[in-house]
């Protein structure tokens, strides 16, 4: 097994759950992340536009079209490994969006059910997408915290409230990309040194990171984002020097 120190600071392409367990026990201090959402499985976005996205950005290599028990299994797996690599002082910040199948809400009770969940934080998006004429525009995403029984947040941020406001991110070329700012008040109100994002993405945990001094560690399994990561590592940490 190889030693944390391998993986700081490294964008690891594969497949998360073959990492992670590669990696030592209670070696990281934070996990920022957003798994896929199973897109196409659900009631509004199994359509022609949902399928476009995907195709669009290239992201091959995981079709986000799971049956939902599976999907389900799949996340609680990662979710383990994930309790496994925190330490006594650590938590996950888990972003999730809920979501209609076949007319009913699917809460992700049933991802996150066992697990210590201290909070839920409501992440209030600008504007959206909506496909279905059965429900509201939804507007939020939902922000799992799972928390070690040592994780604290540093004084400064305890007033911060559980409904946080960001505009989506528009610019990336991924998908679903969340604004660095999210990812950045996370990280800002903890005393984390190592921050894990095993759904990396377009690397918007990294640059969040980086920016505070932390260091990440990302895993993706598409080659395509991961080049995309390390080119807007790269490039935050460039505007930083100048």
């Amino acid at each position: 097994m190889k030693t944390i120190d391998f993986y700081h600071n490294r964008i690891i392409c594969g497949d998360c759950l073959t990492v992670m367990r590669e990696m030592p026990d209670e070696s990281v201090d934070l996990v920022v992340t957003s798994p896929p959402y199973n897109l196409r499985n659900s009631s509004g976005n199994n359509g022609k536009s949902a399928k476009w996205r995907v195709q669009q950005h290239g992201y091959s290599h995981h079709d986000d079209n799971m049956p939902h028990e599976e999907y389900v299994t799949w996340q609680r797996e990662c979710l383990n490994e994930m309790m496994r690599l925190i330490k006594d002082t650590g938590a996950i910040f888990y972003n999730h969006k809920w979501r209609v199948q076949n007319g009913l809400m699917q809460d992700r009770q049933d991802i996150v059910s066992g697990f210590p969940v201290r909070q839920i934080i409501i992440w209030q998006r600008n504007g959206g997408l909506n496909f279905n004429s059965s429900y509201f525009l939804p507007t939020y995403e939902v922000i799992y915290l799972i928390a070690k029984p040592k994780f604290y947040l540093v004084p400064k941020a305890i007033h911060a409230g559980d409904v946080w406001r960001f505009r989506q991110e528009t610019k990336s070329k991924h998908p679903c990309a969340f604004p660095v700012d999210l990812p950045g008040r996370i990280i800002g109100s903890t005393n984390a040194a190592v921050i894990l994002d095993p759904f990396m993405g377009s690397g918007t945990t990294a640059v969040a990171a980086k920016r505070l001094n932390r260091q990440y560690i990302g895993i993706d399994i598409s080659p395509d984002y991961c080049e995309m990561a390390e080119m807007r590592i790269k490039n935050a940490m460039k505007r930083e020097r100048q």
